[in-house]
């Protein structure tokens, strides 16, 4: 588990059954990290395979590279944002990602709006992933914990206002329109959605005086 709160870049690579990843900057010791250990790449949750002198390895796995930009990114040996497990003792700062990516987004605006601030407007290649966005929603975009500013109807299409600290430490400021993004929506919302389902079909319990006497509310 992680919190989209991405603590350094690398550069990725492809390496033997999987990929290789080497640090780009020193915002994370690199002693931290132990074989068999979770790390967030572009928000994908890789098990660390290899402790290496600049970085690490790590395998992937088919489905992994069908649903992320990790194949693409590494043939081109791409920078990528890394987040390191989230402990229980952290400080949530972002939100709760699982580093599974549900699906890969579309960059249709990345300009700068008013001052330091930067609007990304980002498209949903499966469209049907925007029942998961609403305004003032979580959402990962490549690991990085943002919040949706706005969104059309149907939540397929959103923009997002980025801060100039996030924009400047994270791999955001690289992104042009028509490049490719990994997203994750809010695992609440996706669990929420789940747990309706399950009730086959039946008619929504009201939440009323004669609902909340039943289980113990008076």
């Amino acid at each position: 588990m992680f919190t989209g709160l991405v603590r350094a870049t690398g550069t990725i690579e492809p390496a033997e059954g999987g990929v290789r990843l080497r640090w780009s900057s020193s915002g994370w010791p690199p002693a931290e990290l132990a074989l068999g250990d979770s790390v967030a790449v572009d928000g994908v949750c890789l098990t660390v395979a290899e402790r290496l002198a600049d970085g690490f390895r790590a395998d992937v796995s088919a489905e992994t590279l069908g649903r992320s930009t990790l194949a693409a990114k590494a043939r081109g040996r791409a920078p990528v944002n890394l987040e390191p497990a989230l402990r229980l003792a952290d400080r949530l700062g972002g939100h709760l990602v699982s580093g599974h990516v549900d699906g890969l987004g579309e960059v249709r605006v990345a300009e700068r709006q008013g001052g330091e601030s930067w609007r990304l407007e980002l498209a949903w290649r499966d469209p049907a992933y925007g029942r998961y966005v609403c305004e003032k929603a979580s959402v990962a975009v490549d690991g990085i914990s943002l919040t949706v500013a706005g969104c059309s109807a149907d939540g397929s299409q959103f923009w997002i206002a980025v801060i100039p600290h996030t924009w400047a430490e994270t791999t955001l400021h690289r992104l042009r329109p028509g490049d490719a993004v990994n997203l994750e929506a809010d695992l609440l919302a996706k669990y929420t959605e789940r747990l309706l389902a399950s009730r086959g079909g039946e008619p929504a319990q009201p939440l009323d005086r004669a609902w909340l006497a039943e289980h113990g509310w008076s």
